[in-house]
């Protein structure tokens, strides 16, 4: 048997607007799920994204400072760079010019040899003695030894020929001779006196002693020698 209605709106129930709530559906669906695992996944995967996102952002910004820092240092570098070559420049100077001041007092270590030594044979002649002549029997002077530039190196230095130069002369009394040859030994500046020959010979009617003496120069410690300005006045 068919039925029909034919009143559509009788049968109806008035209809209510509801809101939706997020509460209700979390604790229907907290009821719904009842598999502790399928929980523990859930929040697991909630977990790794939280990490994800936090680890992007983190290591973003890390990428971003070291990239600001790396142009940093190719500008820094690109700015030092003449810096560098002007001061490899300036110690290449520096360093010759220390090899030109070693060779210059090289030199001047060795251009007053002999004042010292005319110097100190005058000085320690004594009375009634006199000199006939005084030469160097070494053919060249030793070369003055550089103080390096290195203060920190232990090397000893290369061991140089002495200056050997010989003394011919008169005297009227051989404890003169005597006295000449202590005086020279006590010289800073002279060693290894010897008495090569000794001879009396005849000199204007008088008898005298030929003496002859060897020696060696000898560099002095810089301590005993005093260096004073030289001033010269121009009128």
């Amino acid at each position: 048997m068919i039925e029909i209605n034919l009143l559509p709106g009788a049968n109806k129930k008035s209809r209510r607007t509801t809101g939706l709530s997020f509460g209700s559906l979390a604790s229907d669906a907290g009821s719904k799920v009842k598999d502790p695992y399928l929980l523990a996944a859930v929040a697991a995967v909630l977990v790794a994204a939280v990490a994800i996102g936090s680890m992007f952002f983190t290591q973003s910004a890390r990428t971003s400072d070291l990239t600001e820092r790396e142009r940093q240092a190719v500008q820094d570098s690109t700015r030092y760079v003449a810096v560098l070559r002007e001061r490899r420049a300036a110690e290449a100077q520096r360093d010759s010019i220390l090899r030109q001041v070693q060779i210059i007092k090289a030199i001047d270590g060795d251009r007053f040899v002999w004042p010292h030594i005319l110097d100190e044979v005058s000085r320690a002649l004594p009375p009634f003695t006199w000199l006939k002549s005084i030469q160097q029997l070494a053919n060249t002077l030793p070369p003055a030894q550089p103080v390096p530039a290195d203060s920190t190196s232990t090397a000893a230095p290369a061991p140089t020929p002495p200056v050997r130069f010989r003394v011919i002369g008169n005297t009227v009394d051989i404890q003169a001779l005597t006295r000449f040859m202590k005086l020279l030994e006590a010289s800073p500046f002279v060693e290894n006196v010897q008495l090569a020959r000794s001879d009396l010979v005849v000199l204007d009617g008088k008898e005298v002693t030929e003496f002859q003496l060897d020696a060696d120069y000898e560099r002095p410690d810089p301590a005993v020698i005093s260096t004073v300005p030289v001033s010269l006045s121009v009128r």
